[in-house]
């Protein structure tokens, strides 16, 4: 099999140095898992902002926080996995990815800040062979309620590759510099594409392995949004605080994502 290109920012090695670095406790159990391993790595432009969110309040526009969207540009609240990938129209650098990504919306004062990018990158983290998420897997990463710090295995933020933060930053030179960061969970239930709470079909995986309630292995999807702004006491997200998070709706052309996912993170390049 010969992998398709997989267009990468050729910037992107600080930022995926913090972002893939696997937690302490499980990197010795990875290591010879992770040998023939690669991430892919996807980069996708801001594509519009709106009070939708087809996961959450699915067809009833306007009824959300503010939302930034990536990657497909036709995502609104009526947004379903079939219309996802019949609109072939992205803003992410490689063509067959046609899913939505969305996170809320960072002000500064009362300006919403349009991101510099979005970079997607879709990892192992188990040390069994993954399978690509299911066509049409909705999913929510972190808390849009959140009132005090969530794990930073799950959201931070961050100056660059500087240490990690709970809340907003200020980072110094002003332009750039800001990043969030997401980390999806890696195990499914093998049978649901979507939960009441949209999160109960996945978790995350403990030392390589995931959970016997969830026993199918899929990539670890972390999102890193970096930002033109230094951040501050005035940097806010539309949902709150601590309330980082992100939505994902699977709509890649699902046999070019199998074929990505076996020959990058299973190792299994032609």
């Amino acid at each position: 099999m010969t992998t398709p290109r997989v267009h990468v920012l050729g910037v992107l090695a600080v930022s995926l140095a913090v972002a893939v670095a696997p937690a302490a406790a499980s990197r010795s159990a990875q290591a010879g898992a992770e040998s023939a391993a690669m991430p892919l790595v996807v980069s996708c432009g801001f594509s519009h902002r709106s009070h939708d969110d087809p996961i959450v309040y699915p067809r009833q526009p306007g009824r959300s926080h503010d939302h930034t969207f990536f990657g497909n540009r036709s995502t609104n609240a009526s947004s379903t996995p079939a219309s996802l990938r019949a609109h072939r129209r992205t803003t992410c650098a490689q063509p067959a990815d046609t899913a939505a990504y969305w996170a809320p919306t960072l002000f500064v004062g009362r300006r919403a800040i349009v991101p510099l990018t979005l970079v997607a990158t879709y990892v192992r983290r188990t040390t069994d062979p993954v399978v690509p998420f299911p066509a049409g897997l909705k999913v929510i990463a972190g808390d849009a309620h959140a009132r005090t710090a969530q794990s930073s295995d799950v959201a931070f933020w961050s100056c660059a590759a500087a240490r990690r933060s709970s809340t907003i930053p200020t980072c110094p030179g002003g332009r750039g510099g800001l990043q969030l960061h997401i980390t999806f969970p890696n195990c499914w239930d093998g049978k649901r594409l979507d939960s009441a709470n949209h999160r109960s079909h996945m978790a995350y995986a403990a030392s390589g392995a995931c959970p016997g309630s969830h026993p199918v292995e899929v990539p670890t999807l972390l999102l890193v949004i970096s930002y033109p702004a230094a951040g501050g006491p005035n940097a806010m997200l539309s949902s709150g605080r601590f309330s980082a998070h992100a939505d994902f709706v699977n709509a890649w052309n699902q046999a070019t994502f199998a074929g990505l996912i076996e020959g990058y993170l299973n190792g299994k390049r032609a």
